[in-house]
């Protein structure tokens, strides 16, 4: 595969996480679960959740617009490495704050190492 469909599929893994997060509110029955918590950790857990949802979308809109910036230009390859490097961040908070032995949660840490595999790779291609 060249590097304009890693990217693409980057895109497409950016946008599934986007999804998935907009779904937590009834995923883990937030209405009812945040109550027992404090008004400034639950507007805090909804914001961050909000703007990382923002952040994902605007990742698969560069990839799916500006396929060609990120592998051709400092800037766009900055950006590739920046969220490879997200997704490692996030594989291993994984394993510090989330051990739980669960297939879901394997899944996840899965998907996690595939994000940063998926913004790594044309890195190496453009080379």
């Amino acid at each position: 595969m060249d590097a304009t469909t890693w990217i693409y599929l980057a895109g497409l893994h950016s946008l599934g996480f986007a999804l998935f997060h907009v779904a937590f509110w009834k995923l883990f029955r937030w209405r009812q679960t945040l109550r027992t918590a404090t008004v400034a950790d639950r507007a805090i857990i909804q914001i961050l959740n909000l703007r990382l949802i923002y952040v994902l979308l605007g990742i698969a809109a560069l990839c799916f617009v500006f396929p060609d910036e990120l592998q051709r230009t400092a800037l766009g390859r900055a950006v590739l490495l920046g969220m490879s490097l997200f997704w490692v961040g996030r594989t291993i908070e994984q394993f510090v704050f989330l051990r739980i032995n669960r297939p879901m949660v394997h899944a996840l840490t899965a998907l996690f190492v595939l994000g940063a595999v998926l913004f790594a790779v044309p890195l190496w291609l453009s080379v």
